[in-house]
């Protein structure tokens, strides 16, 4: 007797997410209309199931959890954020004469969801003077844009001010495993990289031949010493010739010197 095992349920969760996605793509739809219409509701529900259908998004699920304390705490130092930074690319646009020092650096996060990628990159982008570039997914760094680096000073406090950003949502939204994480991190993380001019490092390159040729110059110096004492060693006479030398060195213009002194003092 043989017995068949029921067919698999769909995950609820799974249900759960799409159905949150449809609900966004619907208000996404009905925001860049304008009006909240039974006709705009209909189309971004017809919108909404061709994304889904045939632009299915990657999966990015909810495991944390909601504190409400730390997310109060999120928005309030947010909205400090954002006005601080909006005066002051005001400043910048305002100031005369002034070309702001632009930069890109790359901030590992320490925590490789695509959720927390996600809500740091937007985040980001929302406030003035810094915009997302490139997110590499499988790493987790964010290569981000800023408006005014005040050398290697201001991209050292630009990355540590994303990454207590990147603490900050943890703690509203992150799961124990997630802050376990942040608290196991040290709190510098990675090394700052930054974008370099290919343009620049041939100048460097060719600053450095120059300067390896003029050392070799140098050494050529020193070959002429060699030559004048290993010829005035052999012969007095050597000596006068190995100076007008154009290169110093001991070679058949000092034979033939020591041949000449040989015929003179026969």
């Amino acid at each position: 007797m043989t017995t068949t095992s029921p067919p698999p349920r769909a995950n609820p969760r799974r249900w759960r997410d799409q159905l949150v996605a449809v609900v966004w793509l619907v208000l996404v739809w009905n925001l860049l209309w304008g009006d909240f219409s039974i006709g705009n509701v209909i189309g971004g529900l017809v919108v909404a199931a061709v994304v889904l259908v045939f632009f299915p998004l990657p999966r990015v699920t909810f495991g944390g959890r909601i504190r409400p304390l730390a997310l109060l705490r999120f928005v309030l130092q947010f909205l400090a954020d954002l006005i601080t930074a909006s005066i002051q690319v005001a400043g910048v646009a305002l100031r005369p004469g002034y070309r702001p020092n632009s930069g890109i650096i790359a901030v590992q996060l320490r925590v490789h969801s695509d959720l927390n990628l996600t809500l740091t990159a937007e985040a980001l982008s929302l406030v003035p003077g810094s915009l997302i570039v490139e997110a590499d997914r499988s790493t987790g760094t964010l290569y981000v844009h800023v408006l005014d680096l005040e050398g290697p000073d201001g991209v050292e406090r630009m990355r540590r001010e994303i990454l207590e950003l990147e603490a900050r949502i943890i703690r509203a939204t992150g799961s124990a495993a997630e802050l376990r994480l942040l608290e196991s991190e040290p709190a510098g993380g990675s090394p700052p990289t930054t974008k370099t001019d290919p343009a620049r490092k041939t100048d460097i390159a060719g600053s450095a031949t120059a300067t390896g040729k003029a050392g070799t110059t140098g050494k050529a110096g020193s070959t002429r010493k060699a030559g004048r004492a290993g010829s005035g060693g052999k012969a007095g006479g050597a000596g006068s010739n190995g100076k007008t030398g154009p290169t110093g060195g001991t070679g058949p213009t000092g034979k033939a010197v020591n041949s000449d002194d040989e015929g003179a003092s026969r």
